[in-house]
C-alpha cells in the first residue's frame, strides 16, 4: 500500500508521516519548491513536487497510491492576499478530489477544521451536524475550509470514497512555524503575551490527530464527517495550564472585546504596511467571542480518536519548543 501526504512537511501533516511510518507505510508526500522540510528530514518517505492547483503535478503525484491523505491548507487569519485562502483551500482541494476520483483511490482522508462547523458558544457542546455560522466572523480561513467541505462532498457523491476530519485547537511537538496555536504557548513561555480574551476553547493533541487520521481510513464512514478534538477549556484555565508548567506568571489582564476589536483594526493597518502578520486579527477576536465548546463522542466511539491529556500534551509541547530554540 502506497499513500499520499499532502502537506507533509507541516504541523498536522508531519506528524501523520511519522505516525504511517512507525507503522512500516509507504509514504510518498508532496512539497513545494522553498518550502521548510525540517520535519521530513531524514524520513524514509518519497518526495515529491506538487503544487494541488496545478493538475499535472497532482495527477504525477497520486499515480500509484491507493490513499490520500490531504493535510495541504493555506492556514492563517489574516493574509495580504485574501485570494489564496480560495485558491488553496477550496480549488486546489477541488482539483485535488477529482484526480483521486479520476485514479479510484481506495479511501481519502481529508483533515478540515472545526472551523467549518462554527463557533457556537460557551457550554454548547456541538457536533458534527450544527450549521456553520462563521460568516460574520470574516475568517477567511474558516469560510474558505467550510466551502472546500461542500466541494468536497460534491465529489464523494460521484464516488470519491472520501471521509473528513475536524480537529479542532491542535498543539503539540513538530510545529515549526509556529501555527497561531503554539504561538499562543510560545508567547505565553516567553512572557509576551500581556492580555487575552475570555472565550471558550477545545483542545487536541497533534499526535493524537495523526493516530486519528489513519484510523479515519480504516474506519471512517464514505461521506461522514468527524470532530477531532479532547478537552472543552475556557482561555483563562488553558493558559493558566501553559504558564504553570513553563513555570512563568500567566497574562492577567482580561481585555474587554471592544478593545480588542479596536487593537485588531489597528494592528491589521500596521500589517498591510509591514506584510507581516497582525497580532491579533479582527477575525480571532470576533472568533475568540463566539466561542467553541464541542462533542467530540463520535470520533472516540467509532473510530477510537486518543485522548491524551491535555497537560501532558502542553508537557511535550514546551519540551519541543524549548529544544528547538523557540522559548527562551
Amino acid at each position: 500500500m502506497k499513500v499520499l501526504v499532502t502537506g507533509a512537511n507541516g504541523f498536522i501533516g508531519a506528524n501523520l508521516v511519522h505516525e504511517l511510518i512507525k507503522d512500516g507505510t509507504d509514504v510518498r508526500v508532496t512539497t513545494r519548491k522553498g518550502s521548510d522540510t525540517r520535519n521530513l528530514d531524514n524520513l524514509d518517505v518519497e518526495k515529491v513536487y506538487c503544487d494541488i492547483r496545478d493538475k499535472e503535478s497532482v495527477k504525477a503525484a497520486l499515480k500509484g497510491c491507493d490513499t490520500l491523505y490531504h493535510t495541504a491548507a493555506y492556514f492563517a487569519h489574516w493574509s495580504p492576499n485574501t485570494h489564496l485562502f480560495y485558491d488553496i483551500n477550496v480549488e486546489g482541494t477541488r482539483i485535488l478530489f477529482e484526480e483521486a476520483l479520476a485514479q479510484g483511490l481506495q479511501k481519502v482522508v481529508y483533515t478540515s477544521t472545526s472551523n467549518s462547523i462554527g463557533s457556537h458558544g460557551v457550554g454548547n457542546y456541538v457536533n458534527e451536524t450544527a450549521e456553520f455560522n462563521g460568516w460574520e466572523s470574516g475568517d477567511h480561513y474558516a469560510i474558505s475550509k467550510y466551502l472546500a467541505e461542500i466541494e468536497a462532498q460534491k465529489i464523494c457523491k460521484k464516488g470519491l470514497p472520501l471521509v473528513i476530519v475536524n480537529p479542532t485547537l491542535v498543539i503539540g511537538v513538530r510545529d515549526r512555524k509556529p501555527t497561531p496555536s503554539g504561538a499562543l504557548i510560545v508567547d505565553i513561555a516567553n512572557r509576551n503575551m500581556p492580555g487575552y480574551i475570555e472565550g471558550a476553547i477545545n483542545v487536541i493533541d497533534v499526535e493524537d490527530v495523526a493516530r486519528g487520521q489513519i484510523q479515519a481510513a480504516k474506519k471512517g464512514k464514505i461521506g461522514e464527517r468527524y470532530l477531532f478534538g479532547n478537552e472543552n477549556l475556557f482561555v483563562g484555565e488553558f493558559f493558566q495550564l501553559i504558564a504553570d508548567i513553563a513555570g512563568v506568571k500567566p497574562p492577567k489582564l482580561k481585555i474587554p472585546y471592544r478593545v480588542a476589536l479596536l487593537l485588531g483594526h489597528l494592528f491589521q493597518v500596521g500589517s498591510r504596511i509591514s506584510k507581516k502578520p497582525p497580532v491579533v486579527s479582527v477575525s480571532q477576536v470576533k472568533l475568540g467571542k463566539m466561542g467553541e465548546h464541542f462533542d467530540c463522542s463520535k470520533a472516540v466511539s467509532e473510530l477510537g480518536l486518543k485522548q491524551t491529556p491535555i497537560k501532558t500534551t502542553i508537557e511535550k509541547a514546551i519540551k519541543w519548543y524549548r529544544e528547538n530554540g523557540y522559548i527562551k
